[in-house]
């Protein structure tokens, strides 16, 4: 590649990831451009690395020669019981709304519409030009997670985390910050240890202790994967999320052999 320092392109939607990033980025030496901007017609023949959505990725990715790798739609559904702890169905957005009772459906990645707990099948949004019929979603029983983290996982091991919510709610801290951490990292390490070769080697895990009514107890379980360079890193050490992010969303030609089947194409 040609053109002087790798760039970090963003969107210009304003988070506060994007600028934790930028600033991230800037101390590694990388350069900064917005998509859309003066910057963005220089960028062709320079090592590229994206943040930002999925839709606008799908114009820049050939253009700059990006590949952005992402899990499996099907990784969660897959996963044995004992990691997700809860039924879970990949299906289509038609076939959801077949559903008769309360369940909670959300897209993989695409994020087209809310993942939320839905009274029934009837209340899914109704597709069109927007959402087609056959976008895929996740169908899960309805459960209660009372606390959830954020991982950022680079090569199978934790790059940098958070807490994000309990019981739904927004409370975020930075992971080793929170009394569970050692759970956390231990529940972390014998599924990427299990799974190690259903990810891609940049990816964002969500974990959980889900309560099980039935015993009266929780037990850790995964809530989802996602793609680190569409992620909010919450209370994350910004250099782990980087080195996530910039794994994750870079120029074709560095992705290695085990990555190529989780590009998205």
């Amino acid at each position: 590649m040609t053109g002087g320092p790798a760039v970090l392109l963003t969107s210009a939607q304003e988070s506060t990831t994007r600028q934790l990033l930028v600033a991230a980025a800037a101390d590694r030496g990388l350069a900064h451009a917005v998509q859309g901007g003066a910057e963005h017609a220089a960028l062709p023949g320079r090592a590229v690395h994206w943040y930002g959505g999925p839709l606008a990725a799908r114009r820049l990715d050939r253009a700059l020669g990006l590949a952005l790798l992402e899990p499996s739609d099907a990784w969660l559904a897959e996963l044995p019981a004992e990691f997700t702890g809860r039924r879970i169905e990949l299906t289509t957005l038609c076939e959801a709304r077949a559903a008769r009772r309360p369940v909670f459906v959300k897209p993989p990645s695409d994020k087209q519409f809310p993942a939320a707990v839905y009274q029934d099948g009837s209340r899914l949004p109704r597709g069109g030009e927007r959402i087609a019929p056959d976008t895929p979603v996740l169908v899960s029983e309805v459960v209660t997670f009372a606390v959830e983290y954020r991982l950022f996982v680079l090569d199978g091991r934790i790059a940098a985390g958070s807490r994000y919510a309990r019981y739904g709610r927004l409370d975020v801290a930075p992971l080793d910050a929170d009394p569970a951490a050692a759970g956390v990292r231990f529940f972390a390490a014998e599924l990427l240890a299990a799974v190690a070769d259903t990810l891609p080697s940049g990816v964002v895990v969500d974990v959980g202790l889900l309560q099980d009514p039935d015993r009266g107890s929780e037990r850790w379980a995964v809530v989802e994967a996602n793609m680190p360079w569409f992620a909010h890193s919450y209370a994350a050490d910004m250099a782990g999320v980087l080195d996530v992010v910039l794994r994750s969303a870079g120029p074709r030609q560095l992705v290695g052999a085990a990555d190529r089947r989780f590009v998205r194409e």
